[in-house]
C-alpha cells in the first residue's frame, strides 16, 4: 500500500454490520453447516437415480439424450412449511409458493440470530428480497388444474407472485420498514444487500433484513447440457479451471441482517463482519447480447465499491467471485478482477484468493449473491481462506501468474496483514446489472461491564408443547457446548431476541452448567410449567400487599443491594420517615450495616415495624413497576392496604409515610396486647370469643385471628386446647384491630382530616367489607380510622378478587409467602388464577435475587407481559447468536408431481364427498370448511379465524355456503359467528322456511321456472 493510499482505510463513518445471518443450502440445513461444507471444499451437488427421475417424470428420451446431466444442488424438505406458526390453513400453505414459504421461515431464524426477532424492538425493519420465477406455479398448481378447484386468480396470484415476497415477510414479522421485491436476475440478492445498506445509511429504516431464494421444482429432474450454453457438461462446476463446461443450477435460500456500525456497537450486537462499501451498475447494451457478460461493466463496479468503501484493492486479500464455471463468463470475470485491482502498488504479489460456492453447492440464482457473501462472513469470522479443491489447472483464457491472484486448493489461515482483513463479493446478472460489496473483519467488541445480578432468567417459548420443548432442548444444549457465551447476553437476547409464543418455559440460574441441566429438564417434561399448556394472552396482574407478621431483618436486602430501581424507592420512603422515626430505616431493616449494632430489634416495634413494611413493599411495586408490571387490581392486608392506596394516587407518597408512620407510633403507645391465629372460619370462632376479645381477621375459609388482652386470649387458647382445636400464638406485641386501639382512633382521625385524600386510579378492595372500595370511602378520613380497628376481611376481599370472568394472576408485592398461601386457599384452579410470591419467606433461605427473578420467570409463563427492556435499564448485555426457532414443518404441496416422498405425515385430506341428501345444516356447512380449509379436524368450538381463515376465504367461504345451501351470506357472517357451530346456525336461521334442505331438493328447485315454483307451492305443504 502507497502513502497515498493510506487515507482510505480510514473509517468512513458509513460501514454496515451484519449481525445476523440465516440459509439452508444443498447439503447444509444452516449456516453453520454450510460452513462445514465450504471449509471442507466438499461438493454437495446430487446426482439423480432412476427412481427420482420417474419420480419427477422426466421422459426416457430425455434421459437417453448423450447431453442429458442428472444433476443439481437439492434443497431438502422444501415441501415442508410451519404453516400453524404463520397462521396459515393447510389449504393456503400448499397454495403458497415454497419459495415464499422458505424465505418467511428463513427471514424469522435471520432476526433471531440479529436477536431482532421480536416486538420489543422499536425500530423500523426493513426487508430486501428477491426469488426466482415461481416454477411450483408453472410445473404443478398450472399443470394440474383439479388442484385448483374452487382457487381465484387472484388467491393464486398473491400467493405465487414475486411482488408479494418482501410484503409478505414484513406482514408476517410486523416490520414497518421499508418491504422491497428486488429482481435483477442472479445478482439480485447481493443487489438487495446493497439497497438494504442504502437504505439503512439514508435513515430510511434501523435494520434491514436482506436475501433471497430460489427453488425449481421438481428438484430432482435434472437438464440438457446444450453445446455452447451455461450448463455443465457433467453436473460439476469448476470455476476458473481447465475442465470449466458451465454451471449447474441449485436450490436454497438465505438472508443477512443488517444495522449500521455505530448502532451495532452501541448496542452490543454481535458483529459478524462489516460492510464498508458496495456498488451497483449495468453493462448497458456495449456487449454482444442481452445474456453475454461485460468484463468493463464488472470492473466498473469493483472500482466503485472499493471508492464506497474507501480501500485500496491491495488491502483485499480474498474475493469470493460470480464464478459460474463457463468458458466464457469466467475470463471475462477474470479480466475484470485484474482491471479493478490494477493499482500503483506491487504487481507481482499473489495474496488475493479467488473463491466461488457455486462448484460445492451449485447456482443457487436469485439466492446465489447473499449465498456467497454469507461465505465470506464466515471465512472472515473463522479467519480462514476457504479452498477450491477441484481446482487443477487455469483457464486457457485466465493468466494468473500475471496477476495478484491465486485459487487455493486447501483451506488455510487467513493471515493477519497491515490492516484489517477484507473480502470482496462479485454477483453479476444474466442481462448485465452487477453488484459488488467489500467486507471487513469485525471490530473487537467493547469490553463488557460485568452483571450486577448473580443469576438470570432465561425464557424460551414455542406455538405449541413440542417447539417449546425442542426450543429448551436446543437452547440448553447451546449453553452446555459454547463456553463463550455469556449467561447475562443469552438471558438478555432470549427475553428480547424472541417473540413471546403461547407455550411458555422459564429458568433461573447463576451459570451455564445450571441453566443447560434446568432446559433440560425442562425439555423433558420434567421442568417448571411441564404440560401447563399454552399461556394466556395479556393476563390480568393484582397485587397482593401483606401486612404486620411478614417482616423480618433484612428483608429485601438483595434487592436494595443489586436493584437501582427498588433502591431508589425505598430510600425515598427511609429519607421522608428520617424525622419521624429518628432512625434510618435502611439500618433498621438490615439493608445497610449497623456500626453501633442496636437496630437488631427494633424491627420488632410497631413504631418501625409498620413503616419499614409500607417502604418494602412500596419500593417492590417500584421495581416491579420498571420491569412492566402493573395491576388491574389490588388487595393489602392491614398496613398493605395503605401501599395499594399510595399506588392507586389515594395518598401521595409523603402523606403515606407519615400517616403509616404516625399508625404505628400510636399502636406503640397502647398497653400490650396478643394475638392468636386459628383454624376455623370467623364465624366459628366468633362464638367461641370471651368478653374483650375480637374478631381481628377472617383470613381464610378455615383461618380467622383473634386479638385483644392477654388474660382474654388466655382464656381463649384453653377454650381451643379443649376442644382440640388448632392454633398458634402470633409474634406480636400489640392487639391489633381490636377494641384496644380505640383510646388513639380520635387522634388517628385528626392526622387523616389534615391531608388531602383522592379517589383511587386504580381499584382496590377495601379489608372492612372484602369489596371493591368507593371514592366515598377512599377519601373519607373516618374510613381510615376504622380501618385500624375493625376487623380485616381478607377473606371475603380475595373471593371477590377471584369472582371475575378473567383470571388473574396473583402477586404478593412483600416479604413472605403469606398471602399468596391464604388465596391458594380459594381453590385458584378452579378459576384459571395463579398465585405467585415475590420473596421467599426467610425459612426457605432463597435469595433475595434469586426470589424476584424466579418471580418473574413465573409471570412469563403465566401470560403476563414484562417490559425485558426496563428489566435491563441499568445493565448493558449485547445480543449474541442463539439457536433459532425449532419449526414444525408439515408437508404441504399441491399438484399430481410430487417434490418429494414426504418427510412428515402430511396433513389429514378432507373429505370432498358430496353431502348426502339427509345430512343436517351442520354436516354440510362443516364439510365446506374442511374443503376451504384444507384440514378435516374441525369441530363446533372451531374458530375459523384461529385455524388460519383471512377475510379473502372468508368471503369464498361464504359464497360458496350460500351457492350449496340456498342462503343469503356475506364473508361478514363469519365476524359474528366465527366458530363452526355458530356459523351452522346462523346459516340454518338464513335457510328458507327455517329448516335444512336436502342437497337433491336444492338442484330440484333450482331448475324450476318461476311459474312451475308457484305452482308447487300451491299444492300445500303436506308432501
Amino acid at each position: 500500500m502507497t502513502s497515498d493510499d493510506s487515507a482510505h482505510d480510514e473509517p468512513t463513518g458509513l460501514e454496515i454490520a451484519v449481525i445476523g445471518m440465516a440459509g439452508r443450502f444443498p447439503g447444509a440445513a444452516s449456516t453453520d453447516e454450510f460452513w462445514e461444507v465450504v471449509r471442507a471444499g466438499r461438493e454437495t451437488i446430487s446426482r439423480f437415480s432412476e427412481a427420482e427421475l420417474d419420480a419427477a417424470e422426466v421422459p426416457a428420451e430425455t434421459r437417453s439424450r448423450a447431453d442429458f446431466v442428472p444433476a443439481g444442488g437439492v434443497l431438502a424438505d422444501a415441501d415442508l412449511f410451519d404453516n400453524e406458526l404463520f397462521g396459515y390453513t393447510p389449504r393456503d400453505a400448499a397454495l403458497l409458493d415454497p419459495q415464499q414459504r422458505l424465505f418467511l421461515e428463513t427471514s424469522w431464524s435471520a432476526l433471531e440470530d440479529a436477536g431482532y426477532g421480536s416486538p420489543y424492538y422499536q425500530g423500523l425493519t426493513g426487508v430486501y428480497a428477491s426469488t426466482s420465477l415461481s416454477t411450483y406455479l408453472l410445473h404443478h398448481l398450472g399443470s394440474d388444474p383439479a388442484a385448483l378447484d374452487g382457487v381465484t386468480l387472484h388467491e393464486l396470484m398473491l400467493a405465487n407472485d414475486k411482488d408479494s415476497l418482501a410484503t409478505r415477510v414484513a406482514y408476517h414479522l410486523d416490520l414497518q420498514g421499508p418491504a422491497i421485491t428486488v429482481q435483477s436476475g442472479c445478482s439480485s440478492s447481493l443487489v438487495a444487500v446493497h439497497l438494504a445498506c442504502q437504505a439503512l445509511l439514508s435513515r430510511e429504516c434501523d435494520v434491514a433484513l436482506a436475501g433471497g431464494v430460489s427453488l425449481h421444482v421438481p428438484q430432482r429432474e435434472g437438464y440438457r447440457a446444450v453445446r455452447g450454453g451455461v450448463m455443465s457438461a457433467d453436473g460439476h462446476v469448476y470455476a476458473f479451471d481447465r475442465r470449466a463446461t458451465g454451471t449447474v443450477n441449485g436450490d436454497g435460500v438465505a438472508a443477512v441482517v443488517l444495522k449500521p456500525l455505530a448502532d451495532a456497537l452501541r448496542d452490543r450486537d454481535t458483529v459478524h463482519a462489516v460492510i464498508k462499501g458496495s456498488a451497483v451498475n449495468n453493462d448497458g447494451g456495449r456487449k454482444v447480447g442481452f445474456t453475454a457478460p461485460r468484463a468493463e461493466g464488472q470492473a466498473a463496479v469493483i472500482r466503485t465499491a472499493h471508492l464506497a468503501a474507501g480501500v485500496s484493492p491491495d488491502s483485499i486479500s480474498y474475493v469470493e467471485t460470480h464464478g459460474t464455471g463457463t468458458a466464457l463468463g469466467d475470463p471475462i470475470e477474470y479480466a475484470a478482477l485484474q482491471e479493478a485491482f490494477d493499482t500503483d502498488g506491487p504487481q507481482d504479489r499473489t495474496g488475493c484468493a479467488l473463491g466461488s460456492v457455486k462448484p460445492s453447492i451449485g447456482h443457487l440464482d436469485a439466492a446465489a449473491g447473499v449465498t456467497g457473501m454469507i461465505k465470506a462472513v464466515l471465512a472472515l469470522r473463522h479467519r480462514t481462506i476457504p479452498p477450491s479443491p477441484y481446482f487443477r489447472e487455469p483457464n486457457p483464457e485466465i493468466d494468473l501468474a500475471s496477476g495478484p491472484f491465486h485459487v487455493p486448493d486447501v483451506a488455510a489461515a487467513w493471515p493477519p496483514g497491515d490492516g484489517p482483513r477484507r473480502a470482496g463479493v462479485s454477483s453479476f446478472g444474466m442481462g448485465g446489472t452487477n453488484a459488488h460489496v467489500v467486507l471487513e473483519e469485525a471490530p473487537v467488541p467493547p469490553e463488557r461491564i460485568a452483571p450486577r445480578r448473580s443469576a438470570q432468567v432465561l425464557v424460551v417459548s414455542g406455538a405449541s408443547e413440542r417447539a417449546l420443548a425442542d426450543n429448551a432442548a436446543a437452547l440448553g444444549r447451546a449453553l452446555a457446548e459454547r463456553p463463550d457465551v455469556d449467561l447475562a447476553d443469552a438471558a438478555f437476547t432470549s427475553q428480547l431476541g424472541r417473540r413471546a409464543l403461547p407455550y411458555r418455559a422459564a429458568v433461573v440460574a447463576a451459570n451455564r452448567g445450571e441453566a443447560s441441566a434446568r432446559l433440560a429438564a425442562r425439555a423433558a417434561g420434567a421442568g417448571p410449567s411441564a404440560g401447563d399448556g399454552p399461556a394466556p394472552r395479556e393476563r390480568r396482574i393484582a397485587f397482593l400487599f401483606p401486612g404486620q407478621g411478614a417482616q423480618h431483618h433484612g428483608m429485601a436486602a438483595g434487592l436494595h443491594a443489586v436493584e437501582p430501581a427498588f433502591r431508589t424507592a425505598f430510600d425515598r420512603c427511609a429519607d421522608l420517615l428520617a424525622d419521624e422515626l429518628h432512625s434510618d430505616l435502611r439500618v433498621v431493616t438490615g439493608l445497610v450495616p449497623d456500626p453501633a449494632g442496636t437496630a437488631a430489634d427494633l424491627l420488632d416495634r410497631t413504631e418501625y415495624t409498620q413503616p419499614a413494611l409500607f417502604a418494602t413493599e412500596y419500593a417492590l411495586a417500584c421495581l416491579w413497576a420498571e420491569w412492566g408490571v402493573h395491576p388491574r387490581a389490588m388487595l393489602g392486608h392491614s398496613v398493605g392496604e395503605y401501599v395499594a392506596a399510595c399506588l392507586a394516587g389515594t395518598f401521595e407518597l409523603e402523606d403515606a409515610v407519615r400517616v403509616v408512620a404516625a399508625r404505628g407510633r400510636l399502636m406503640q403507645k397502647l398497653p400490650p396486647g396478643q394475638m392468636v391465629s386459628v383454624h376455623l372460619s370467623a364465624d366459628e370462632l366468633t362464638r367461641l370469643l370471651p368478653a374483650g376479645v375480637s374478631l381481628a381477621a377472617a383470613n381464610g375459609p378455615r383461618l380467622s385471628t383473634a386479638s385483644g388482652p392477654a388474660e382474654g386470649i388466655d382464656r381463649l387458647v384453653a377454650e381451643l386446647t379443649g376442644r382440640g382445636i388448632r392454633h398458634s400464638l402470633l409474634r406480636t406485641s400489640h392487639a391489633f384491630h381490636s377494641a384496644m386501639t380505640e383510646p388513639v382512633l380520635d387522634e388517628f382521625t385528626a392526622l387523616l382530616s389534615s391531608i388531602t385524600l383522592r379517589p383511587p386510579k386504580i381499584p382496590f378492595i377495601s379489608n372492612l367489607n372484602g369489596r371493591w372500595i368507593t371514592s366515598e370511602q377512599a377519601t373519607d378520613p373516618v374510613y381510615w380510622a376504622r380501618h385500624l380497628r375493625d376487623t380485616v376481611r381478607f377473606d371475603e376481599g380475595a373471593r371477590q378478587l377471584l369472582d371475575g370472568a378473567d383470571p388473574y394472576v396473583l402477586l404478593e408485592v412483600g416479604p413472605g409467602t403469606t398471602l399468596t398461601t391464604l388465596v391458594r386457599q380459594q381453590s385458584l384452579a378452579e378459576g384459571g388464577h395463579v398465585a405467585v410470591g415475590s420473596l421467599g419467606h426467610p425459612r426457605q433461605a432463597i435469595p433475595d435475587g434469586q426470589a424476584v427473578l424466579s418471580a418473574a420467570a413465573t409471570l412469563f409463563t403465566s401470560g403476563v407481559t414484562i417490559d425485558w427492556d426496563g428489566f435491563w435499564r441499568h445493565e448493558e448485555p449485547g445480543r449474541v447468536p442463539l439457536p433459532t426457532y425449532a419449526f414444525e414443518r408439515r408437508r404441504h404441496w399441491l399438484g399430481s408431481r410430487p417434490e418429494q416422498a414426504p418427510t412428515a405425515a402430511p396433513a389429514p385430506a378432507p373429505s370432498a364427498s358430496p353431502p348426502a341428501g339427509d345430512e343436517s345444516v351442520g354436516d354440510r356447512v362443516r364439510v365446506i370448511w374442511q374443503e376451504l380449509l384444507g384440514m378435516a379436524d374441525v369441530g363446533p368450538q372451531s374458530d375459523f379465524f384461529a385455524l388460519g381463515g383471512h377475510s379473502l376465504l372468508a368471503t369464498q367461504l361464504a359464497a360458496r355456503v350460500s351457492d350449496d345451501l340456498a342462503v343469503d351470506l356475506s364473508g361478514a357472517a363469519l365476524f359474528d359467528a366465527p366458530t363452526l357451530g355458530e356459523f351452522a346456525e346462523l346459516v340454518e336461521r338464513a335457510a328458507p322456511s327455517g329448516e335444512s334442505l336436502p342437497g337433491d331438493l336444492v338442484a330440484e328447485l333450482d331448475r324450476l321456472t318461476p311459474a312451475e315454483l308457484e305452482e308447487l307451492l300451491s299444492e300445500g305443504t303436506d308432501g
